[in-house]
């Protein structure tokens, strides 16, 4: 089996489209902490003589409100190679641009999909977060649910939930950032929800798929299921827009929204 190509993976500094992440200075416990996450990210005036517009934040204060897509990718090298990027797509704009990708703290499991209950495997497939799967009160310090089991695997008859995207940098099937980061990513997806945005998609992959990466895994067991997720992953890299998602005789199948 040959080496995967993961680009962007092998990043270690902050730049201005990638943010390693780090602690915070929110206490995990208080009752208040996502008022004071929000509050942090969509005010300058709240950091006082700091400037998170440079490093290592890089922080842009107009990205806020913004309609978001999430697309997580899992590396491929180990539960701490993997991305989760960040795309807005601004006013006016018709295609999504990267914002920003940050680096997944951990993840639990192999490459593959979740398929019981229990597996320590963390999804892949296409998911998504609504207003009502938003925990500011989590204990992983704040988190978004991301819907599984989704039609597609309760077609397969794969179980578990409470699959999530949080903060804590510790994993038991989902994807943890670390602090710093999801206050970010949560802060994002908050006020997408709230300027509008009916549901910010999540999609999740074992690595970038390309040609050459499905080749390197040929004869995976996961094979055919990852040449489906691979049709989601070409329309939106050929398009910069997310496709409508269904499920059709147990496949995923993607039309325009």
């Amino acid at each position: 089996m040959v080496g995967l190509a993961l680009g962007a993976v092998a990043e270690e500094e902050s730049t201005p489209t990638f943010f390693a992440g780090g602690d915070t200075e929110i206490d995990g416990q208080a009752r208040d902490r996502v008022e004071q996450a929000i509050g942090k990210w969509t005010s300058l005036e709240a950091w006082g003589d700091e400037d998170p517009t440079g490093e290592p934040y890089f922080w842009d204060f107009d990205a806020v409100g913004k309609e978001v897509f999430i697309r997580i990718i899992k590396g491929g090298g180990g539960n701490q190679d993997g991305l989760l990027q960040v795309w807005l797509r601004r006013e006016g704009e018709k295609r999504f641009e990267l914002y920003k990708s940050y680096r997944v703290a951990r993840f639990s499991g192999r490459l593959g999909p979740k398929k019981a209950q229990g597996d320590f495997q963390a999804p892949e497939g296409f998911y998504y977060v609504s207003r009502n799967r938003m925990n500011p009160r989590s204990n992983f310090h704040l988190s978004m649910n991301l819907g599984y089991p989704n039609e597609f695997d309760r077609y397969h008859g794969y179980t578990g939930d409470y699959l999530m995207i949080h903060g804590s940098s510790v994993s038991i099937g989902c994807y943890a950032m670390t602090d710093a980061s999801i206050e970010q990513i949560y802060t994002l997806v908050d006020a997408a929800l709230a300027n509008g945005q009916r549901i910010v998609r999540v999609h999740c992959f074992p690595f970038e798929m390309t040609k050459e990466n499905l080749e390197a895994w040929e004869g995976s067991e996961h094979e055919s299921f990852w040449k489906n997720l691979k049709e989601g992953w070409d329309w939106f890299e050929e398009r910069r827009i997310p496709p409508n998602v269904g499920v059709s005789e147990g496949e995923y199948s993607f039309s325009e929204l």
